[in-house]
């Protein structure tokens, strides 16, 4: 299988160039296979089909997406990270504006994992965040609130972006959704603190991979038991 790695890697390739210079933002399979120099049999034996070829494309899309973010210097503020993280994610979309769609479009027979990845980095960013006791919130659920509000705002700058090109509307939306995540500087009289002290070391266990000091069902009993105060939500 090894000697295929570099064929299919030149498909993707050049259905990313396709699709990124068609009007339409859509690939033909013969057109694709012809660039790379093959017949349309190599293609089905490497992807299946033209919709896996996409879902190639996506999780590709990702690769560079991850790159992206490592490539973000990380502070020991994890609040001012997240923050750049969402620009970084507009930069992203900007950039590669027909990528992108594909990427986070919902395609209902896509099985790329591309945006559940980008998930991923996020609840990570989050619980840096959760850690340093700066959210309000669990980090998956802020991470499915900011996500949401970050692709539907850089889907509407790519579809309409003579009605989406300011970006102070990005940080407006970027504001408002942090505010309800995010803890504020001091905190709220009305704060529980056992759920803030259950939320920030269910994180730390996180980010520690766990302690030496408990076993390993020990660890797990004290996770359930975090996760039970953290689920009931923010009172």
């Amino acid at each position: 299988m090894a000697e295929t790695d570099p064929l299919r890697a030149a498909m993707i390739e050049a259905a990313e160039r396709q699709l990124a210079s068609s009007s339409d933002h859509e690939v033909a399979t013969r057109a694709i296979c012809e660039a790379v120099g093959v017949s349309q049999p190599v293609l089905y034996r490497l992807f299946g089909d033209k919709r896996g070829l996409l879902d190639a494309v996506a999780d590709h899309g990702y690769e560079r997406y991850a790159a992206l973010k490592a490539a973000q210097e990380r502070t020991d503020d994890p609040v001012a990270d997240l923050y750049a993280g969402w620009d970084g994610h507009m930069a992203f979309a900007r950039a590669n504006p027909a990528l992108y769609q594909l990427m986070f479009t919902p395609r209902p027979w896509s099985r790329s994992t591309a945006r559940d990845r980008v998930m991923d980095l996020l609840v990570a960013a989050l619980t840096r965040c959760a850690a340093a006791g700066a959210l309000k919130v669990e980090p998956h659920t802020a991470a499915r609130l900011i996500l949401s509000a970050n692709v539907g705002t850089a889907l509407d700058h790519i579809a309409r972006p003579d009605l989406f090109d300011d970006p102070a509307l990005s940080h407006r939306l970027r504001d408002a959704v942090f505010s309800h995540v995010l803890e504020a500087s001091s905190v709220p009289d009305d704060a529980d603190p056992l759920y803030a002290a259950a939320l920030r070391l269910h994180a730390q266990l996180d980010l520690a991979g766990g302690t030496e000091a408990l076993e390993p069902v020990e660890i797990a009993l004290l996770r359930r038991w975090l996760e039970r105060i953290t689920q009931t939500g923010r009172r």
